[in-house]
């Protein structure tokens, strides 16, 4: 008796990608009020501890990355882990150019010579020297 052939196995289940936290990091800018010894501290070291159970005022509620406000990107997901171009103006590769500036009607441009940064030249006229 032949045995039945066995069945090729299952093709292995690819590993799932972990889904990118896209939430936000919520922070508060806050007012305290300190005496001047914590106030000393508070600006050497960055950081100083309050007392238990003090009332903290809130100035603003922003998101620590894309650094926007509270009420403004509640229910999005943070911009700043999706894609960060929005703190850097948007995309650098359709930024407009600088504008040259006009001189004044009464203004006439001189052209100026040449400088020549390399070689024997420039380092006898002080140009890739430092002046002692």
């Amino acid at each position: 008796m032949k045995a039945a052939p066995v069945p090729p196995a299952p093709p292995a289940a690819k590993p799932r990608k972990k889904a990118r936290n896209v939430t936000h990091v919520w922070v508060v800018a806050a007012e305290i009020v300190v005496t001047p010894k914590v106030a000393s501290i508070a600006d050497f070291r960055g950081s100083f501890k309050t007392e238990a159970d003090q009332r903290v005022d809130a100035l603003d509620v922003y998101c620590r990355g894309c650094r926007r406000p509270y009420d403004e990107v509640k229910g999005d997901p943070c911009a700043a882990k999706i894609d960060n171009t929005h703190l850097i103006c948007g995309d650098q590769t359709a930024r407009v150019k600088r504008k040259v500036p006009v001189p004044p009607p009464s203004a006439r441009i001189v052209p100026g010579g040449t400088i020549n940064r390399q070689g024997l030249d420039a380092y006898v006229s002080g140009v890739s020297r430092p002046k002692s």
